[in-house]
């Protein structure tokens, strides 16, 4: 009778160690349903975007290059006549104008109907020419 005893000790040790899972399923699940009724209420916030505003002071020189529907390349320096220039020329024609100033800028200015893959092919000749100062033009107001 005493191996009988022992027996039955074991088996109530064993049946201890399973942890019961319903409970924890229980609250998973009202948890889940509090977020899936909760999560629409919840208002998005505003994304307020900046404004293009006018420049403080506008730099002595800019080098223009404008990007035409055409997708045609032509080259303006400060307010003189806009002159056509070919992609694989552009970073030179550049440098050349800069010189010693390298802190000149350089503005891309494209037309609307202009293919975005145009103006990113121009501003990525400019940057692996080491052109320091490239940026878009934007029109201002609304």
């Amino acid at each position: 009778m005493p191996g009988v005893m022992a027996r039955s000790g074991t088996g109530r040790r064993r049946t201890m160690n399973e942890i019961n899972m319903v409970p924890f399923i229980d609250v998973m699940l009202v948890l889940l349903i509090i977020f899936m009724v909760s999560a629409p209420l919840i208002t998005t916030g505003v994304v307020d975007l900046p404004s293009v505003g006018r420049a403080k002071q506008r730099p002595s020189a800019v080098v223009e290059v404008i990007v035409g529907q055409d997708e045609k390349l032509r080259l303006k320096v400060d307010k003189g006549e806009a002159e056509p220039v070919a992609l694989a020329q552009l970073a030179a024609r550049v440098r050349e104008v800069q010189r010693d100033q390298a802190d000149v800028p350089v503005v891309i200015s494209a037309d609307r109907q202009v293919k975005y893959e145009s103006v990113v092919k121009v501003m990525d000749t400019l940057q692996r020419a080491g052109v320091q100062r490239v940026g878009l033009s934007v029109k201002q107001g609304g």
